[in-house]
């Protein structure tokens, strides 16, 4: 069969779309693993949007994999703007999110197909994850609340409701409902896209698929994870870089949780939550700081001293132009 070039018009069954920042070593097993899966089952296009880069190396990837559409971003808004702005680009009748640091099989990407086209309620459906040395990720994830926000809370959470999770999340079973799925496999219809209005662009990195899948599911759809299918993912390849990239992804998970309590919670579980973050956090990394200070030419420690330096520039932002949303994010000051 003859391959769809990257500009066709023609509707497709899938619309691939994969972010990518710098990532090109794993963005290239990624397309590889693509360029190896005939089209005879179904149609699909691959949509690649680069967040600006700016390194010169797009052009010599777009001519590596002609038959593949690559866009560039003005700016790197986020993982939720880039996919939105990949979604814009998609003919597909079904949309794949994936990270560049994903290896896929068609086998998987059938599974999800016709799981979404037999489940019209499924609004995510997503599969197993690999790590490099064959091992799942955990497939358990709750939305926050206050029983599994915090990592004492979860812990208390799973072992009052441990008989109940063990069932809900029997290991035998080859489909499952988390409440959220990661951000590195997600299938989806055109239809539930657009009827949640897409990725929420408040967030620049992380959390903004546990707030996609809360949508989701608010809006009557369920979040289906099926353990008959897998994908290997080379976790963190896409954003841990160097010392100061650690840092600024690390702040961001902070950041983030911000927002997504901003987003999804009352006002008075919104003070509650905000000031229990920002409190106990600013303690903790306050002497991881200071730690970090005294041995700074210790790369792992100088981190911390980073990490509390991009968190009190986002507290004090955030206070002067009273927002939670980060600067980096796409609809910051919107």
């Amino acid at each position: 069969m003859v391959k769809k070039t990257a500009f066709s018009t023609t509707e497709n069954d899938i619309s691939i779309i994969i972010v990518n920042y710098k990532s090109w070593a794993h963005l290239q097993n990624c397309l590889l693993s693509l360029e190896g899966i005939d089209q005879d089952s179904f149609s699909f296009e691959v949509i690649v949007v680069d967040n600006h880069s700016n390194d010169n190396t797009l052009d010599g990837f777009s001519k590596e994999f002609p038959a593949y559409k690559f866009v560039s971003n003005t700016g790197n808004y986020g993982f939720s703007s880039g996919n939105n702005f990949g979604a814009q680009q998609a003919s597909g009748e079904f949309l794949l999110f994936l990270n560049p640091d994903t290896i896929l099989k068609k086998s998987a990407i059938l599974t999800m197909l016709q799981l979404a086209k037999e489940n019209s309620d499924y609004g995510i459906v997503s599969c197993t994850k690999l790590n490099t040395e064959g091992n799942p990720e955990k497939d358990i994830r709750f939305f926050p609340k206050l029983s599994t926000f915090f990592g004492i809370t979860r812990a208390i959470y799973q072992g009052l409701n441990k008989k109940t999770l063990v069932k809900k999340f029997n290991k035998k079973k080859d489909l499952i409902f988390p409440d959220w799925v990661s951000g590195s496999v997600i299938f989806m219809s055109k239809k539930w896209f657009d009827l949640v209005d897409g990725w929420n662009e408040d967030y620049w990195l992380y959390f903004e698929d546990v707030d996609l899948c809360k949508r989701i599911t608010n809006a009557g759809g369920k979040i289906a994870l099926t353990r008959n299918a897998s994908v290997i993912h080379c976790h963190g390849g896409a954003s841990r870089l160097n010392l100061k990239t650690s840092a600024l992804t690390k702040t961001e998970v902070i950041i983030s949780k911000h927002v997504y309590i901003s987003n999804n919670f009352n006002t008075k579980t919104k003070f509650l939550f905000h000031f229990i973050l920002l409190f106990f956090g600013f303690i903790s990394k306050f002497f991881l700081a200071v730690i970090g200070v005294i041995f700074f030419f210790i790369p792992k420690y100088y981190l911390q001293f980073l990490i509390f330096n991009n968190l009190m520039k986002y507290y004090m932002n955030a206070l002067l132009k009273k927002t939670w949303i980060g600067e980096r994010a796409s609809n910051y000051l919107r």
